[in-house]
């Protein structure tokens, strides 16, 4: 699957965004080694520390589903609802660090891709980029996959 496809899963999924609070719609595709590809939203709450962000929500399908290991890239995306939501949106500390746990269980430096609900404009980091000298499964002697 190509970053462009991977974009379009998670801007598919940012349509089912929960934010009435923020008015800010999070989508996240999570691409497994089989080509398969599960997504997230966002979902917000009114208790604001209860909400939770589209990437974790994805990571955790993954997990559910036995897969954590097996992620290979995820694509982000993220704006303002019924709004001019073109400027790449990159994923919030917490979720770079889940994003670290499925990273270093599967020994690699996952490609993020990151866009805006509309518009061309597409970045791509490693995690390692966005979250370097980054504290996970290694650091308590838990080997990658």
């Amino acid at each position: 699957m190509n970053p462009h496809d991977l974009i379009a899963a998670a801007r598919a999924a940012a349509v089912h965004a929960h934010a009435p609070y923020s008015r800010f719609a999070v989508g996240a595709a999570v691409l497994l080694n089989d080509g398969s590809v599960v997504t997230g939203a966002n979902v917000e709450n009114a208790s604001y520390g209860l909400s939770l962000c589209a990437e974790t929500v994805a990571i955790a399908t993954a997990s559910a589903q036995g897969r954590l290991r097996d992620v290979v890239a995820i694509g982000v995306v993220g704006g303002v609802m019924d709004g001019a939501g073109d400027m790449p949106v990159r994923p919030c500390g917490r979720c770079r660090q889940v994003l670290n746990e499925a990273a270093q269980l599967g020994g690699r430096d996952l490609p993020v891709y990151c866009a805006g609900l509309t518009g061309e404009a597409m970045e791509e980091h490693r995690l390692s980029e966005l979250l370097p000298h980054a504290f996970g499964p290694a650091d308590l002697g838990i080997a990658a996959g």
